[in-house]
């Protein structure tokens, strides 16, 4: 018999693992708590969240009997002209814990499909209400959005969409609030967030054209684990009110804690017109996504007239399993006291990473939550960085997967992501190793 490696290769595709010189994928048995077990009997940290889904641990007892025990009710059923509890409770304690406002659920299937719902949504929206001239999407700059067109469209243009550029709608584009990178050259400690300035201006000449403002609340993921102001948060707000447009608020990465409340949103505080949830959502169990909206969306879609219908839908929406272990999730949130968990974490990643500012290879540290960001210049007094492909990126995924820990950084930008299980000694465990690798490049 081959070994599993010898017959992925034979078959499998592995996203971003084209080049010829990528190191064969590494075969995992096992996941428990915060650890995955390899095939040849490696332990791993998984400082990532196996990509930022999983928020309670792998293979946590609630969550796995939540699961089998609606295995054996339901596993599936269409949803269209049908319903199920677990759907309808899951709905009801959404919306319950979502920004006010946010009192309607649109299952779907995935991060991208959540944002591609909301766009859809915000389109026909406006023609439905008769206004069909507002067409136009304004999205942040370093935004990423998802990997299907309308996604890859309202995200900023970059190796991710560079091959589709002929695919893409056009996009008004505005400053995102890069304090380390300011794109207007100020210094945050004396700005007052003017960089909404850019947003502003686009609202202003584009009039009556623009269908809604999408934006990833308070911390831009894969653009470079960019941290907001809050202030700039609620000024996205203000401004969509003033101009009369929708906000869209893209939680897929960013909701159910990461940030350090439920929702990044509530950093604000804000209630969008639109937010979009995956990842978190199913605890990186299931693939499965919701898009909440408000009431007044919702109306605008009910109607005789089926032209005004919303015809877009999912083989697998409302899956039952996805369904059930959300509530689960909602459970050990409830119980398991796991925002004060993400807030011990923050405080820790807060004193762990800060010392780091000191060498010279660092540029900036970031917190948020339970997310620690590091990121790395090439020279501290021009700030200069290669970005998503910089060689760094995989040369300190390798130094750190072989001392035992699952850190894969956004080239330049190394970033700390764990389940929320994770413990304080686990947790000064990494940091120790980020410090000893760090202080090894030049510069440290």
């Amino acid at each position: 018999m081959s070994s599993l490696v010898e017959r992925d290769l034979a078959r499998l595709w592995h996203p971003y693992t084209q080049m010829q010189t990528a190191p064969p994928p590494i075969p995992v048995v096992r996941g428990e708590g915060v650890y995955l077990y390899t095939e040849d009997g490696r332990k791993i940290l998984d400082g990532i969240s196996s990509w930022w889904v999983n928020i309670h641990g792998h293979s946590h007892p609630k969550l796995n009997e939540a699961l089998t025990r609606q295995a054996g009710e339901l596993e599936h059923v269409i949803f269209a002209g049908f319903t199920h509890r677990p759907a309808v409770e899951l709905a009801e304690r959404l919306t319950e814990l979502l920004p006010a406002g946010l009192n309607r659920i649109f299952y779907s299937d995935n991060g991208s499909t959540a944002v591609e719902v909301a766009l859809k949504m915000a389109y026909q929206y406006w023609r439905n209400r008769g206004e069909p001239e507002r067409r136009l999407f304004v999205g942040l700059k370093f935004a990423y959005h998802g990997d299907t067109v309308a996604t890859m469209s309202v995200s900023e243009e970059s190796i991710f969409t560079l091959s589709f550029e002929g695919l893409l709608f056009r996009v008004a584009r505005a400053h995102a609030p890069y304090c380390f990178r300011c794109p207007i050259g100020l210094e945050r400690a004396s700005c007052a967030v003017d960089c909404l300035a850019d947003l502003e201006r686009i609202l202003r000449d584009e009039g009556g054209r623009v269908a809604g403002v999408i934006v990833e609340p308070m911390l831009q993921a894969a653009g470079g684990m960019i941290v907001w102001p809050r202030e700039f948060l609620s000024g996205v707000r203000k401004l969509c009110d003033e101009h009369g447009t929708l906000m869209i608020a893209d939680e897929v990465m960013t909701g159910f804690g990461r940030t350090g409340r439920m929702f990044a949103s509530e950093h604000g505080p804000v209630s969008p017109d639109l937010m979009c949830l995956s990842k978190g959502l199913s605890a990186g169990y299931l693939p499965f996504a919701a898009t909440a909206m408000t009431d007044s969306i919702y109306e605008a879609f009910l109607s005789d007239d089926r032209a005004k219908t919303f015809f877009h839908g999912h083989s697998f929406t409302a899956n039952p399993l996805g369904c059930a272990v959300g509530l689960a999730s909602l459970d050990v949130f409830r119980e398991e006291g796991t925002l004060q968990r993400v807030a011990g974490i923050e405080k820790q990643l807060r004193a762990g990473l800060e010392p780091l500012r000191s060498l010279a290879c660092v540029g900036d540290v970031r917190v948020i939550g339970g997310v620690g960001i590091v990121e790395l210049t090439e020279d501290a007094e021009s700030s200069a960085a290669g970005g998503y492909l910089a060689d760094i990126g995989p040369r300190l995924y390798g130094e750190f997967l072989g001392r035992g820990v699952l850190l894969r950084p956004l080239g330049n930008v190394l970033y700390f992501m764990p389940p929320y299980v994770i413990s304080e000694t686990e947790t000064d465990w990494v940091l120790g190793q980020i410090h000893e690798v760090l202080r090894a490049l030049p510069g440290g």
